[in-house]
């Protein structure tokens, strides 16, 4: 591999994702390997062996796509099921601070094999939900949403297939998980390089030719190779650019106060029963485990509080 420009990655964050570019051709791509965020996801909850590859795959993606976002933001990636998984949720911002959870069914059971429409779309109401959300808003503003259905078999075929509807850009994605470390590349065709068209013949074949390297890709291979061994070994015949690694971490943005708004939103009526039944109202954050407690003071006070309410609690989040 030709390697133009390399910067110095020496480093001691375990986690990293590495933006490259293709040159002469207009194609951009990204490996990402993350190890010390995954155990902060895993050390919170036990999951079975096939939600753990599902939920560490949709990490990865997340961080892939968050990597190219525009804006200081947040990107969201949900899954709604209605197989034994009901909801997988990965968060991720413009600076790779990430979060994820995965609700089951109570009586959920899971076997180690199964594939992600037996998982979540055993009746086909299985949807894809990727929102993006400004931290700094314009007035008016509002996150953009977009929903569609389950269509592939895998995470990254359903994402592929969505960037192809939502942006219109042909993009390739190789993901995998296990309970040690989430891996993925990122390929993706742009329309113009160095602001110079590329002729369509020539476009089209560079395209081929590096999918077709991608696909060479086996789940096994990713899970033992580290990202710059599998950037050298995958395009060892192309002139890539390498930019300075990006390092992805765990950070989880639950607080008393955004609990507090959630319980708001819930209502004083519902919230005076849950008083009056427990003494006190308790919620559990499903992305990192902490504890919210609010008595009847506490209530009184945030009920008698005017501020507008314009924060929840994100998805995942259980009050009992």
């Amino acid at each position: 591999m030709n390697v133009k420009t390399v910067v110095d990655t020496n480093d001691t964050h375990s986690d990293s994702l590495q933006k490259f570019m293709v040159e002469n051709a207009a194609v951009r791509g990204e490996l990402v390997e993350l190890s010390a965020t995954w155990q902060h996801v895993l050390a919170r909850r036990q999951y079975p062996l096939a939600v753990k590859t599902l939920l560490g795959e949709m990490l990865a993606a997340a961080a892939l796509l968050t990597a190219n976002l525009k804006f200081n933001g947040v990107i969201v990636m949900q899954i709604h099921g209605d197989g034994p998984v009901h909801l997988l949720v990965v968060e991720c911002d413009s600076k790779l601070q990430m979060r994820a959870t995965a609700k089951l069914a109570p009586d959920a059971v899971v076997d180690d094999d199964a594939t992600l429409s037996q998982l979540v779309n055993l009746n086909g109401q299985g949807r894809f939900v990727i929102t993006l959300d400004p931290q700094d808003k314009l007035p008016g503003q509002k996150a953009y949403q977009g929903i569609v259905p389950l269509d592939g078999d895998s995470v990254a075929t359903v994402i592929e297939n969505y960037m192809l509807r939502s942006e219109q850009l042909d993009t390739k994605l190789w993901l995998a998980a296990d309970d040690k470390v989430a891996r993925g590349l990122l390929l993706q065709k742009l329309p113009l390089h160095g602001g110079v068209a590329v002729p369509e013949h020539d476009e089209l074949e560079t395209w081929t030719r590096l999918s077709a390297l991608g696909g060479t890709l086996r789940a096994e291979e990713m899970l033992s190779t580290d990202i710059q061994t599998l950037l050298h070994r995958l395009f060892w015949e192309e002139t890539i650019r390498v930019f300075e690694p990006q390092h992805p971490r765990f950070l989880c943005n639950c607080s008393r106060e955004k609990v507090g708004h959630m319980l708001k939103m819930l209502g004083e009526r519902e919230i005076e029963e849950a008083l009056s039944e427990l003494g006190k109202v308790a919620v559990d954050c499903d992305f990192c485990g902490q504890h919210y407690e609010f008595d009847k003071v506490d209530c009184a006070h945030l009920f008698a509080t005017t501020a507008p309410v314009e924060t929840l609690l994100p998805p995942g989040a259980s009050k009992h």
